[in-house]
């Protein structure tokens, strides 16, 4: 059963001038997710959508980034790509709360927007 659905949207030239301020890629990203993204051809369309990602998170929880910080919530990908939470002690107690035991995760992006959904479930 569904237990919350979060959605999120962030403009990819937005991203492109904040990727400029390092305080701003260790404020908001993992040690991870600064490697994937600095690895990548399109650098501000894949923060757009890991940032995106945790936004969507957060909503799906109904709590806002207030018990949880942006590093808090970690973004992987899998070998073929398609990202998914990495689900830390705090994600999983937050989740907890909620009733939920699964977070399932998609990122698009289209010309400057990058788009994520998260879906809580309890697993059932």
């Amino acid at each position: 059963m569904i237990k919350g659905l979060g959605c999120d949207v962030c403009a990819i030239s937005r991203m492109q001038k904040a990727l400029e301020d390092s305080r701003f890629t260790d404020r908001f990203f993992t040690e991870y997710e600064r490697g994937y993204i600095g690895a990548r051809k399109n650098a501000a369309q894949t923060a757009a959508g890991i940032f995106a990602a945790k936004e969507a998170f957060v909503k799906a929880l109904g709590t806002g980034f207030g018990p949880l910080g942006t590093r808090d919530i970690g973004i992987r990908h899998n070998e073929k790509g398609a990202p998914y939470y990495e689900t830390t002690e705090k994600m999983l107690s937050a989740m907890a709360e909620a009733g939920a035991v699964r977070a399932l995760l998609s990122v698009s992006h289209d010309g400057d927007t990058a788009m994520a959904v998260c879906i809580l479930d309890d697993g059932a």
